[in-house]
């Protein structure tokens, strides 16, 4: 298997790479993460089909729509359409186009597709544990930055007085979105992983707001 997987995963990036776009959250380096959780995950399930979960891992964001874009939610789809036929031109094994395509097209947040294989709750899970930790606190502030958001609410960044929004303040994103992703891991190990993350987005949250809090006028240094 490790010879195949050695195989495939060059012209796989290569795939990857021709769709890539300027998006710095979805890069190859973030497919090789991705490829990276997942190879974590796959120790858990010998049973896993690795090659599937491999192509699917560089080939989930074939077409990758920004999070403010209308037709979003569908962007999962159209890339595991795509996945397929670029796959079945280079000759890519035939009966394991549909469990890629179906571990593409159910990775997505957006989408809110549930996976039905392991080879996809591997996929979507590996894809989610890149949005913790300290690459996905980066992620979040750069995604948020490009779409003009507020680094956080001047008087109240933990939301105590008022209803959380996101797509106004950066630091919203972590309770709106992030926080929900390890109770949703399809995998134990993902659920420990995810929580391990967890825990360093909170950490970041109550340095962050220590030191965002305006001191009064007559307190000020």
């Amino acid at each position: 298997m490790n010879e195949l997987l050695n195989s495939w995963q060059p012209r796989l990036i290569a795939l990857a790479s021709a769709a890539s776009d300027s998006d710095g959250a979805h890069d190859t380096n973030h497919l090789h993460r991705v490829w990276r959780n997942a190879a974590l995950l796959l120790n858990d399930y010998p049973e896993a089909d690795a090659l599937v979960v491999l192509a699917a891992c560089y080939l989930h964001d074939l077409v990758n729509l920004p999070k403010n874009h209308p037709e979003r939610h569908l962007a999962s789809r159209q890339a595991a359409v795509l996945a397929q036929q670029q796959l079945a031109a280079l000759g890519f094994p035939a009966e394991r186009l549909a469990a890629v395509a179906h571990a593409i097209e159910t990775h997505s947040f957006s989408a809110a597709l549930p996976p039905h294989t392991i080879e996809a709750k591997i996929v979507q899970d590996a894809d989610r544990l890149d949005a913790l930790g300290a690459v996905g606190l980066a992620r979040l502030f750069y995604t948020a930055g490009r779409m003009g958001s507020a680094l956080a609410h001047a008087d109240d960044p933990l939301a105590q007085r008022r209803a959380r929004d996101d797509k106004a303040y950066s630091l919203d994103h972590i309770e709106v979105k992030l926080a929900t992703l390890p109770g949703m891991m399809q995998t134990a190990a993902g659920k420990r992983l995810g929580m391990e993350r967890m825990q360093q987005l909170y950490a970041f949250r109550d340095n962050f707001v220590a030191e965002w809090a305006a001191l009064p006028a007559s307190e000020t240094p």
